[in-house]
């Protein structure tokens, strides 16, 4: 299971069919290859020919073309303002992330994504109209921080500051055991969602199922409460 790109995708709108992602170093590649595969249909664009033509070759994306999104003209040729959401993934740029964004918002596009690079970067996006702003680097940061202090949890999604969603394997001190016999809603006050195989999960699992040392399982709830688990 992978949780990466969930901080960004969980507040699209369900209506939302067609993405525009502006922007196409590491992190605009990836939101466009992970919509792409979900079926959506996806334009790229960046001001680099090359990455462009990258992007169509490694076919990232429905469709791929070289702009410049600062200028509110290239935007309405390519039909950008047309779009449900734009991603605006060039936040290493900050003058063009922040013109970018304001470009679109004054055009009326519904639901603007910003990539920030600082917390300071982040409050000037949400004043120009950004409806989300997302952190990447910290993200991936604060991950790598976790996989260094708690090697057992294989991947983490936070639902909000205080709750999350991890997949972890199975502690020695739980193997054996059935759900039942561990409790540990009442013991722990985590739900289990799956258990398994990394590759091959049992969703909502019975109460009697019953763990081994080296499997898998993904629970969620506070995460006080994952943090006391014996990992």
């Amino acid at each position: 299971m992978n949780f990466s790109t969930l901080s960004l995708l969980k507040n699209l709108r369900k209506t939302d069919r067609q993405f525009a992602v502006i922007g196409l170093g590491r992190f605009g590649r990836a939101v466009c290859s992970t919509l792409h595969h979900l079926g959506y249909e996806v334009l790229g664009t960046d001001i680099d020919e090359k990455r462009v033509a990258d992007a169509l070759n490694c076919q990232i994306a429905a469709h791929a073309i070289q702009l410049d999104s600062t200028e509110p003209s290239a935007l309405a040729e390519a039909g950008i303002f047309e779009f449900d959401t734009a991603i605006v993934a060039i936040g290493n740029y900050l003058q063009e992330s922040i013109i970018t964004t304001l470009n679109l918002k004054e055009a009326g596009v519904p639901h603007v994504i910003s990539k920030a690079s600082t917390e300071i970067h982040g409050k000037l996006l949400h004043r120009v109209g950004a409806d989300q702003v997302v952190f990447p680097e910290n993200e991936a940061g604060c991950a790598l921080a976790r996989s260094l202090t708690k090697p057992s949890i294989l991947d983490r999604f936070d639902i909000d500051p205080e709750h999350s969603i991890v997949e972890l394997v199975v502690p020695e001190e739980f193997h054996n055991q059935t759900l039942a016999q561990l409790d540990l809603r009442n013991q722990y006050g985590l739900n289990v969602l799956a258990i398994g195989e990394e590759n091959k999960l049992e969703i909502n699992p019975s109460f009697d199922t019953r763990l081994w040392k080296g499997a898998v399982m993904v629970v969620i709830g506070d995460n006080k409460d994952i943090d006391r688990l014996p990992i």
